[in-house]
């Protein structure tokens, strides 16, 4: 498990900010710009001065006087810009934290590190000559060449523009598995969460709201994730092979789903977003239809959006939560209620890429 609690005052801004959970996988901090999740983030790394405590799992990093100072914690961070040593190669900025590991410290594979984050042919250039994502890449290897117990990412995306962005989240993706790695990931980018958390933590104005797995986040119709596109699920599974008339399955609880244009290798593991918007109900099958994508679903929940229209919750076999949103007439007319088998009738899916 990981305990922080941290405050922290300045003119016009405090920080109040506590939460305990287990430590494994991505937790996204996120929030509107200024709410304080770089300066969470800090408190951790120790680079801000700020009462309360950290532990992770049985040690104590920080509690009252007491605080390890910030080459002792062996945290990872990387900054919204690289940070990297311009004059050196990319082989010696990655080097840089990884020669000087004390003896008997558990060494990290540099080969390995390197394969899995596509630098090989990087390696004798010089650090100046990168582009955006590239260099975050390299940042993000020198931090976890330094063997870290917590890696630690402040917004690696936001200075990046849409096609750096797309060429590093690939990497980014299963990186705590990978690496076997922790992550705190900052953003206020709900796309970014989508693809890459396991949890997230919310906040606002200073303060740690909620808690939740992914899941969890999603499942609930007020989600601040909702704000820009609303309401939508995250299914997790994998993709199959496409098929020569341009589909792609998309497996998950011996469930399928058809992607059109995927335009991913099949056999990863993947995610797909689904707006609410996009799924209709029916009480049985429908037969034709242009809608593929028709699975069984039982309703947890009714929830009034507004405007005439009723969120509905549902669980797929599997357990996994689907949204629908339909309109109050068509709740009405088809009686839906909690319990309620019917099926989803899904338009659109779009892969988390």
């Amino acid at each position: 498990m990981i305990k922080v609690k941290f405050q922290l005052e300045r003119k016009g801004f405090r920080l109040d900010a506590a939460f305990e959970q287990p430590i494994h996988g991505v937790t996204a901090l996120f929030g509107p710009s200024g709410c304080g999740k770089t300066t969470l983030l800090r408190c951790m790394a120790g680079l801000e001065k700020a009462q309360g405590e950290l532990w992770l799992g049985d040690q104590c990093i920080q509690q009252g006087r007491q605080s390890l100072p910030v080459h002792h914690r062996r945290f990872g961070y990387v900054f919204q810009e690289a940070s990297l040593f311009a004059h050196l190669s990319v082989r010696n900025n990655l080097a840089y934290g990884w020669s000087r590991l004390s003896k008997g410290m558990p060494r990290p594979d540099f080969d390995e590190m390197v394969g899995w984050l596509g630098l090989e042919h990087l390696l004798e250039q010089s650090a100046s000559s990168l582009s955006g994502g590239q260099r975050q890449r390299v940042a993000i290897g020198r931090a976890l060449l330094t063997a870290p117990r917590l890696l630690l990412l402040d917004e690696p995306l936001s200075a990046l523009d849409t096609q750096a962005r797309r060429e590093i989240l690939p990497w980014i993706e299963g990186l705590a598995e990978r690496a076997g790695v922790p992550v705190f990931y900052v953003t206020h980018s709900p796309e970014e969460v989508e693809r890459l958390a396991d949890r997230v933590i919310f906040m606002t104005q200073g303060r740690t709201t909620s808690m939740e797995t992914l899941q969890q986040a999603m499942a609930r119709p007020d989600s601040p994730l909702f704000v820009e596109q609303g309401a939508a699920s995250i299914l997790d599974g994998r993709l199959d092979a496409a098929l020569a008339d341009g589909r792609t399955p998309f497996l998950f609880d011996e469930q399928t789903l058809w992607l059109v244009n995927a335009r991913r290798p099949g056999g990863e593991g993947a995610r797909v977003r689904v707006l609410a918007s996009d799924v209709s109900l029916a009480l049985a099958p429908v037969e034709g239809i242009s809608v593929l994508n028709q699975l069984p679903v039982t309703i947890r929940m009714l929830h009034q959006s507004g405007e005439g229209k009723v969120l509905v919750e549902g669980k797929l076999t599997g357990g996994q939560s689907l949204l629908a949103e339909v309109s109050a007439w068509s709740a009405d007319k088809l009686r839906l209620h909690q319990g309620m088998n019917c099926y989803a009738l899904i338009k659109a899916v779009a892969l988390v890429n």
